[in-house]
């Protein structure tokens, strides 16, 4: 893991409307290595996400990206800047073959390989390319949302659930590929799939009504007898 900071989050909130969500949230990402976000549904960490990549205004505190103030710049700068961003839902075109999915992610980039590479890390899209990303299964759909993703050829990437959905055959082949992507780039993982997360990212988060309530590098964490408290529904 490197250890330049990439990613800095400080004091972060933000609200839908009159509901505040996240309260001084803080947060660090390196420009290699994987970061998890955990936390009981509701915690706050698709807030943080959509915060982060711009779809949800900060309203008060600091994001620095690359060495910029990007608190207040709109999404598509900061995906220029190098963040990319999988949502949890509605990641790829359905109505569009998986060609046709790489395609447009691939719109943005500079590398002319890049549909190659995704296809060599995930080859089982390879096999599917003239199929409607919609008829894919839940776990080809993951896989096709984070290659269209990686076509941007960011420098970080946020991930919010990559396995919600996906048969739990599929789960460690996609564990497998964020643990390699992760000596590459930075990855941001929200997930609830515990075990996958402290095994990819080497420092976790828990957030708590909004607020980081457990902090520190994932053997720490997991060892935590704290961490259940936070965990459960």
């Amino acid at each position: 893991m490197s250890d330049e900071t990439l990613l800095e989050v400080s004091d972060l909130c933000a609200a839908y409307g009159r509901s505040q969500v996240l309260f001084d949230v803080g947060l660090t990402a390196p420009a290699r290595g994987a970061v998890a976000v955990l936390g009981r549904n509701g915690a706050g960490k698709t807030t943080l996400m959509k915060t982060i990549i711009g779809e949800i205004k900060a309203g008060r505190g600091t994001i620095r990206f690359a060495g910029r103030d990007a608190t207040h710049l709109p999404t598509e700068q900061r995906a220029r800047l190098g963040l990319g961003y999988v949502p949890q839902e509605h990641a790829v075109f359905a109505r569009l073959s998986v060609r046709e999915n790489l395609a447009v992610g691939a719109l943005g980039g500079r590398d002319r390989g890049g549909v190659d590479r995704v296809l060599a890390i995930f080859p089982k899209l390879g096999e599917r390319l003239s199929q409607a990303a919609g008829t894919l299964s839940g776990g080809e759909r993951k896989m096709l949302a984070i290659s269209r993703a990686l076509l941007g050829e960011p420098k970080l990437l946020l991930l919010d659930e990559p396995t919600e959905g996906v048969w739990i055959g599929v789960i460690e082949e996609i564990a497998d590929r964020l643990r390699a992507l992760a000596q590459e780039i930075a990855i941001v993982i929200v997930e609830q799939h515990l075990d996958l997360a402290l095994s990819v990212a080497g420092r976790a988060y828990v957030l708590d009504r909004g607020r980081v309530a457990l902090e520190g590098p994932s053997a720490e964490i997991r060892d935590d007898p704290r961490l259940l408290q936070f965990l459960a529904p």
